[in-house]
């Protein structure tokens, strides 16, 4: 069996634990913070997070940029270089062209390394999704799977990953062109908070409306019970974008009912947050 490194670009969040645990390896992003465009390599520290996300709040535009399929021949060719295949998981092609350059850099580099190989998998996922997919791509290494059928599993696992989440100001993510113009105005009325998921071709898709932050964490949670399934995991991510109340508030509620869950709290990612905003939380996991 071909030895193998597992990647993901960061825009995926993931505990710290599981780096360290797995040795999990990522694709830098570009991200912009105030007039400074900086590289993320990895999890950001808090203090960077929380500046990023007061600079929204203070007005800061944010935006992100594109990896090309020649800066991905330029991460993954090092590693193939020492003899090793690589298997990475890509932030959803319904919300970036990640995948598809990264599918062009694949097919170049196996003119160079013929033996190896280089898989990427569209997430259909971002942020926890990401998390959790990788998480269990790892846990199957670990315990021997080869490269080619942990391929096989983690895309079985994309087509159960739920993301559900709120924001606070739509404006964000229509200036991305991920939602039009109307959905945005919507989301603007007063104490609205539109709630959405990623959908199964791993694009956004509001889904209700409720008035103030209470309401719209309850619906998060209805959506959890709704359709969670538990024969799968019980591993589940809240990610947050510096609202960590509203996180602790549904983690608090989840666990009244669901007590044996295991909830992974991390600050969402600035590659994410620069097109959500301040006081956006997610809550994702595998389900039905």
């Amino acid at each position: 069996m071909s030895k193998y490194v597992i990647m993901m670009d960061v825009s995926g969040d993931i505990v710290d634990e599981s780096i360290k645990k797995w040795d999990l390896k990522f694709i830098p992003m570009q991200y912009s913070l105030g007039e400074e465009m900086r590289t993320s390599t990895g999890p950001e520290d808090a203090a960077v997070l929380k500046a990023f996300y007061d600079g929204q709040r203070g007005g800061d535009l944010t935006k992100t940029s594109q990896i090309t399929p020649f800066q991905y021949e330029e991460y993954f060719e090092p590693y193939l270089k020492e003899g090793f295949s690589i298997l990475y998981l890509a932030l959803s092609s319904g919300l970036s062209s990640t995948f598809s350059a990264a599918c062009l850099a694949s097919e170049t580099l196996k003119e160079k390394y013929p033996e190896l190989d280089v898989i990427p998998v569209d997430s259909k996922a971002a942020t926890g999704g990401m998390g959790i997919l990788i998480e269990q791509a790892l846990k199957n290494r670990e315990q021997g799977v080869s490269l080619e059928e942990n391929a096989k599993a983690l895309k079985a696992y994309v087509t159960k990953i739920k993301h559900w989440f709120l924001v606070q100001d739509l404006n964000y993510l229509k200036r991305g062109g991920r939602v039009s113009s109307t959905t945005a105005f919507v989301g603007s009325m007063l104490n609205i908070k539109p709630i959405l998921k990623i959908d199964e071709n791993g694009k956004l898709t509001t889904i209700a409306k409720k008035r103030g932050n209470k309401m719209a964490v309850q619906a998060l949670f209805e959506l959890f019970k709704e359709h969670y399934d538990e024969q799968i995991t019980d591993t589940i991510y809240l990610c947050d974008a510096d609202c960590k109340e509203l996180s602790t508030l549904l983690a608090e509620e989840l666990h009244k009912t669901f007590p044996n869950l295991e909830i992974k709290q991390t600050t969402l990612c600035p590659i994410i947050g620069a097109h959500t905003g301040p006081g956006m939380l997610a809550i994702c996991h595998l389900g039905k």
